[in-house]
């Protein structure tokens, strides 16, 4: 198992085993899928998320940003679960420190992050 460890974040920022990033991206076991972007803004829908049903990881945390405002609807948590994945959904913050504490519990962890608002 690869483990990724997220060095740092702040508003807009984040460092990923040393490498610097100030976009929203997905953090896969394995790599980091940059520049990642969503069909509607600040909505995260399952069409969004495909990378990530492909990889079928066992727990998905899922950052809403630095003060929460990326919304996740019913039917996009409804369908992660219905797919066998468990999803964690807090502020970026709190989903980063949380991904790194719980590699050791899951053999496939996944992030996506919301870097801003």
């Amino acid at each position: 198992m690869v483990c990724v460890r997220i060095d740092h974040y702040t508003f807009g920022q984040i460092a990923v085993d040393g490498r610097n990033f100030q976009s929203d991206l997905i953090i896969f076991p394995e790599r980091v899928q940059e520049n990642w972007r969503r069909q509607t803004g600040h909505r995260l829908d399952l069409a969004d998320l495909q990378t990530v049903l492909s990889e079928k990881p066992d727990l998905l945390v899922i950052g809403t940003g630095y003060f929460g405002r990326m919304q996740v609807p019913q039917e996009t948590l409804a369908a992660l679960s219905q797919a066998g994945i468990a999803v964690r959904l807090d502020k970026t913050g709190a989903v980063v420190a949380e991904f790194n504490r719980r590699q050791q519990e899951y053999a496939r962890i996944v992030a996506a992050l919301h870097l801003t608002c």
